[in-house]
């Protein structure tokens, strides 16, 4: 199941008129992906673990785009607009299912992902952990 989330603003017919980042919130998204997947009945094929499955399957095809790929041949990907494109929908395609699992499990992303911040503040101090990728059980 391909669902291509940025071309929302040209879809949404009264569920929201999303423009751009700065411009939508979290919850316009998250509505707007209810009433796409109860327009279709979708919900019986939405358990966690199958929206689990999906998260991680798009993801992996975030990651397709850059297997085996120069840092040079990477950067220019997002000056092509055909692959920059493709790629972008593949991310979109890895929000649809980030989103539709805290829309039907009632997660609060904006509250999670502070709450995740503010242990990973702790776990990466800035004096220990600057200019450095290793874990914080490492450092």
């Amino acid at each position: 199941m391909l669902l291509i989330v940025k071309n929302l603003k040209r879809s949404v017919s009264g569920v929201g008129g999303f423009k751009m980042d700065k411009d939508t919130s979290i919850q316009d998204v998250k509505n707007y992906v209810k009433k796409f997947c109860e327009d279709r009945d979708w919900n019986q094929f939405h358990s966690p673990k199958e929206l689990a499955i999906g998260l991680i399957t798009e993801a992996s095809e975030v990651l397709e785009h850059f297997r085996f790929k120069s840092e040079k041949e990477m950067k220019a990907f997002f000056k092509d607009p055909k692959k920059r494109e493709d790629i972008e929908d593949e991310m979109a395609d890895v929000l649809y299912f980030l989103f539709r699992l805290a829309q039907m499990y009632d997660v609060d992303l904006s509250e999670a992902f502070k709450r995740k911040m503010a242990k990973n503040e702790k776990n990466y101090p800035i004096e220990k952990s600057k200019g450095s990728n290793k874990k914080y059980t490492e450092i």
